[in-house]
C-alpha cells in the first residue's frame, strides 16, 4: 500500500485505531477521523509517526455532508488523493426488546447508520472515479445475520448496510472502484468492556478459534480489502468470527 492515501472513520479508538495503524504500517498515509475524541485521535496519529509512517487526524460527523467534504479537501490538499475509505464510524443505538422498543428508537440507528455510509461514500466518489480506483472497506457486524437479544435496533441497521454495499459494488465495479463489507464477531474494545469476563470466555467456549477477538484482527481483514490482493474481489460480505458466523 505505499503511497496510497486512506480515510478511516472513527478512528480514535477501537477497530479504526487498529486500522489506522495497520495500513500505516503498510505504507499507506493515514487520515484519522474522529467525531469528539481529538485527544484519542492525536494519539493514533502520534502513534503511526513514532513508527515511520504518515497520518493526520481530521474531525468530522461521518453523517455530515459538510463536514465530510471539508474532510476530504483537507485530505486531497494535504496528500493528493483519496484511494481508500474505511467506513467504521459508530452510531450510538438503543438495546432492547422489540416489545418494549419505539418506532423512533428502532429506526434511529438505521438512519445513522446509513446517511454515514451514504454520506462518507458520496464524498469520495468524484475522486476515485477521476483516477478509475478505490477501495471502499465497510464495518458491519455479525448480529445482521445472527439476531441477539436487545440488539434489534443494531442488528436491522447493519443488515441494511450489507445491502447498501452490493448495491455500490454493482454500480461502481465498472470504474474500478471495489465495495466489500468485513463483519466482525466480538471484539475486546472499549465498546464491550462493560461485558463481563465470564460471558466472554463462554462465547469463545463456542468458537472454533477458541478466544474472542482483539481489534488488529479485524483490522488485518480490512486491509486485505485496501490492498490490491483483492483487486477481483467486489460485492463481499467477510466474517471475522473466529469461526462464529460460517457462510
Amino acid at each position: 500500500m505505499n503511497g496510497k492515501i486512506a480515510i478511516v472513520t472513527g478512528a480514535s479508538r477501537g477497530i479504526g485505531a487498529a486500522t489506522a495503524r495497520i495500513l500505516a504500517e503498510r505504507g499507506a498515509k493515514v487520515v484519522v477521523n474522529y467525531a469528539r475524541s481529538a485527544a484519542a485521535a492525536e494519539d493514533v496519529v502520534e502513534l503511526i509517526r513514532k513508527k515511520g509512517g504518515e497520518a493526520i487526524a481530521i474531525q468530522a460527523d461521518a453523517r455530515n455532508r459538510e463536514e465530510m467534504s471539508n474532510l476530504v479537501d483537507q485530505t486531497v490538499k494535504t496528500y493528493g488523493r483519496i484511494d481508500i475509505l474505511v467506513h467504521n464510524a459508530g452510531m450510538n443505538f438503543v438495546q432492547k426488546s422489540f416489545e418494549d422498543m419505539t418506532w423512533d428508537e428502532f429506526i434511529q440507528k438505521t438512519n445513522d447508520e446509513l446517511q454515514a455510509a451514504f454520506v462518507s461514500t458520496k464524498v469520495v466518489l468524484p475522486y476515485m472515479k477521476k483516477q478509475s480506483y478505490g477501495k471502499l472497506i465497510y464495518v458491519s457486524s455479525g448480529l445482521s445475520n445472527h439476531p441477539g437479544p436487545h440488539f434489534i435496533a443494531h442488528g436491522t441497521s447493519k443488515g441494511a448496510l450489507n445491502s447498501f454495499v452490493k448495491y455500490i459494488a454493482q454500480e461502481l465495479g465498472s470504474q474500478g472502484i471495489t465495495a466489500n463489507v468485513v463483519s466482525p464477531g466480538m471484539v475486546e474494545t472499549d465498546a464491550t468492556a462493560s461485558i463481563p469476563k465470564e460471558f466472554k470466555q463462554q462465547q469463545a467456549s463456542f468458537l472454533p478459534l477458541g478466544r474472542i477477538a482483539q481489534p488488529d484482527d479485524i483490522a488485518k481483514a480490512i486491509a486485505f480489502y485496501a490492498s490490491d490482493d483483492s483487486s477481483y474481489i467486489t460485492g463481499s460480505y467477510l466474517p471475522v468470527s473466529g469461526g462464529g458466523e460460517m457462510n
